[in-house]
């Protein structure tokens, strides 16, 4: 395949869910720098490899791209990160009403601290479920986990989240 039609079917088949691909690291990495970082390692490494794209789904083959990137790059600067729960919160969305606002932004900060909290692998299949709205088949082939697997983490990261949810802030007790 020539170069221009090369980057043309890359354009069109990857470079849609560069958003997605983001949301994905930065939930991972928990840092908006380091998935900058590994976006941009990412994309470069999806198009050295475009050769082997086959067709299909071009988000399920970047994220794959994406997680075992951020998988390399934890394991390699913050081992320890893999399974540590986390406390960090992130901004609400925006409305035009300040009151209505303020209580989706305490209410999504009340989720995104509880889904930091989960450990690694069901942090990263909430996400893919939750937010970028993959199947569990989706999900087994990206993770390279059954997908009874995937169904058990999504279980227990929602039983997670419930639990977390549940407790009155100051009253939580690590699981």
């Amino acid at each position: 395949m020539g170069d221009s039609a090369k980057v043309a079917r890359f354009e069109q088949a990857v470079m849609p869910h560069f958003d997605s691909a983001y949301n994905l690291a930065r939930w991972l990495t928990h840092s908006q720098h380091d998935a900058e970082d590994i976006v941009q390692e990412s994309y470069l490494r999806a198009f050295a490899f475009f050769d082997t794209f086959r067709g299909g789904d071009g988000r399920a083959w970047l994220f794959s791209i994406v997680r075992n990137t951020c998988y390399s790059w934890l394991r390699k600067n913050r081992a320890h990160d893999l399974m540590t729960e986390f406390d960090e919160s992130l901004h609400g969305t925006e409305s035009s009403n300040p009151e209505e606002m303020q209580l989706r932004r305490a209410d999504a900060e009340t989720v995104h601290e509880a889904l930091e909290k989960l450990p690694a692998e069901f942090r990263e299949v909430m996400v893919l479920r939750e937010m970028e709205g993959l199947s569990y088949k989706e999900i087994a082939d990206i993770a390279g986990i059954a997908i009874g697997t995937v169904m058990s983490r999504l279980s227990r990261a929602r039983k997670r989240l419930h639990e977390y949810l549940s407790v009155p802030t100051g009253e939580e007790s690590r699981t």
